[in-house]
């Protein structure tokens, strides 16, 4: 899998997750979403890293966000972002997201795509800023409460093959 290692503004720094990480991130799905994923589905994840991509923000040994991105075949999908109540507004949504789709592209996603709640200005206005565009809408696809899902797609440009594979980086 692809190493994340970057720093962005206010001492945040973004790493791959580890198992150590797994308790913060689920008790953070908690408190973001009404129908959270479950720790051991996370650990599902962080074990397969062929597929998956799984990063978090760290404000020192705190976790204040995090993202989730998949791959097959030619097709890369945000399967998750949250960030803390507390550290909103901040950027690291925005950065957590760029780095998802870095590395998407690295693993030769030439698309992503993403479902977020109708309801949800903030993560539609992020994505939108970001290039996705709407291409859809789920009915009743998220329950508790139940609400449509707007699905967002991006184009990623072309990488060259392997190369940031090759440097372990993004």
């Amino acid at each position: 899998a692809e190493r994340a290692d970057m720093t962005i503004a206010e001492n945040i720094e973004i790493r791959n997750v580890t198992v150590a990480d797994l308790p913060a991130i689920a008790a953070m799905e908690r408190v973001c979403f009404t129908d959270p994923w479950s720790e051991q589905s996370l650990r599902a994840v962080l074990q397969d890293p062929a597929h998956w991509f799984f990063i978090a923000a760290h404000s020192g040994q705190e976790i204040c966000g995090y993202g989730l991105a998949s791959t097959v075949s030619d097709e890369g999908e945000i399967a998750n972002l949250a960030v803390s109540p507390a550290a909103r507004r901040r950027g690291i949504g925005a950065a957590l997201l760029c780095m998802l789709i870095q590395m998407l592209m690295a693993g030769g996603a030439q698309r992503a795509y993403l479902e977020v709640r109708v309801s949800n200005e903030a993560a539609r206005k992020l994505y939108a800023k970001t290039g996705f565009q709407n291409i859809g809408l789920r009915k009743n696809y998220y329950t508790a409460p139940r609400e449509d899902a707007i699905v967002m797609c991006k184009e990623l440009p072309a990488q060259p093959a392997g190369r940031m594979r090759k440097e372990g980086k993004i």
